[in-house]
């Protein structure tokens, strides 16, 4: 008995799956009226600046919640408090053959001291980093599933204030 004949058409190939998961958040400076918010810009895979949120991975035992102070932190130079959450956001990517599924947990974090520099950014993934009015944020970062955070983190401001 014969092995029967494959059909023709493309071959099928498994593609490597793997899960990340990060954290970071909007970063509030209460004490200023325009309430800005701390971001940082990174050159991306085709060489365009884009600005964004501070993240990064979680380490060994951390929390989603310890990550992001301190992400928010080794980014952007400016320490925080947790003051609420605000959502998750989960993302497909591919990178050198590997589908990658990302999920970021945000955080609403109220500034307590630092200073913005990105000098303290062990990966060196920063370019820049800035100071912006919330109500200008919109504008300024590249992501719309980030600018659906600090929506959800305007919608809680008064809460904190």
């Amino acid at each position: 008995m014969s092995e029967p004949t494959p059909k023709p058409g493309p071959a099928l190939t498994r593609t490597a799956v793997a899960e990340e998961v990060s954290a970071g958040g909007v970063v509030v400076d209460f004490a200023d009226a325009g309430r800005p918010v701390a971001i940082i810009a990174r050159i991306n895979r085709a060489g365009r600046r884009e600005w964004c949120l501070p993240k990064g991975h979680l380490e060994g035992a951390e929390t989603p919640a310890d990550a992001a102070r301190r992400e928010v932190a080794e980014e952007t130079g400016v320490t925080g408090d947790i003051l609420a959450p605000l959502g998750r956001v989960d993302y497909w990517f591919t990178v050198s053959g590997t589908r990658i599924h990302k999920v970021v947990h945000h955080f609403l974090l109220r500034a307590t001291g630092g200073e913005l520099t990105i000098e303290n950014d062990p990966d060196h993934e920063a370019v820049d980093v800035a100071w912006v009015p919330i109500a200008e944020l919109s504008g300024r970062l590249s992501f719309a599933n980030e600018r659906r955070m600090v929506e959800a983190a305007r919608a809680k401001l008064d809460r904190f204030s």
